[in-house]
């Protein structure tokens, strides 16, 4: 069981409109930059290459890959979004809208604000959640993303 804020479906519901929440620091250094690169198969040197990057791009050095910093979601979610009582399980569903606004440079930090656009069942036992989320970039005034995010929730059965 997490440390997490526990509510039932009836005060979430009572939320939706509402900021759920904002995540804790995440940074994202050159070695889990490296570390996805090598997950994902994608190394090109604006990822991987510090010495390349800083005289070849504009962003003087590496970035996060743009899946990296959505792959973030996860943990920042952990930290910053109550859990639902009476779910079983729950399932990423997908994205309704995703943009990547601007580049993570290997050393920031990132954090997760957390938004709950909607709530609808889609049948009995699956709840289906929106939630608005921006990535922000410490220090910076623009995101590194914006998403309406989808969660599955399978619920427990009474």
């Amino acid at each position: 069981m997490s440390g997490r804020e526990q509510v039932s479906l009836e005060e979430l519901k009572r939320r939706v409109g509402q900021d759920l929440g904002v995540s804790d620091w995440i940074e994202i250094d050159q070695g889990r930059i490296d570390a996805f690169a090598d997950v994902g198969i994608d190394h090109q040197f604006i990822h991987v290459d510090p010495a390349r990057a800083a005289t070849e791009t504009p962003f003087g050095g590496t970035i996060a890959h743009g899946f990296l910093t959505l792959a973030m979601l996860v943990p920042m979610g952990e930290t910053a979004l109550p859990e639902l009582a009476e779910r079983a399980m729950g399932i990423n569903y997908g994205f309704e809208k995703l943009r990547f606004l601007a580049p993570v440079r290997a050393g920031r930090r990132v954090r997760g604000r957390f938004h709950l656009n909607e709530i609808t069942e889609r049948q009995p036992g699956q709840i289906l959640i929106r939630y608005g989320v921006t990535v922000e970039i410490e220090g910076e005034e623009k995101p590194a993303l914006a998403a309406e995010w989808l969660a599955l929730s399978v619920m427990k059965e009474s």
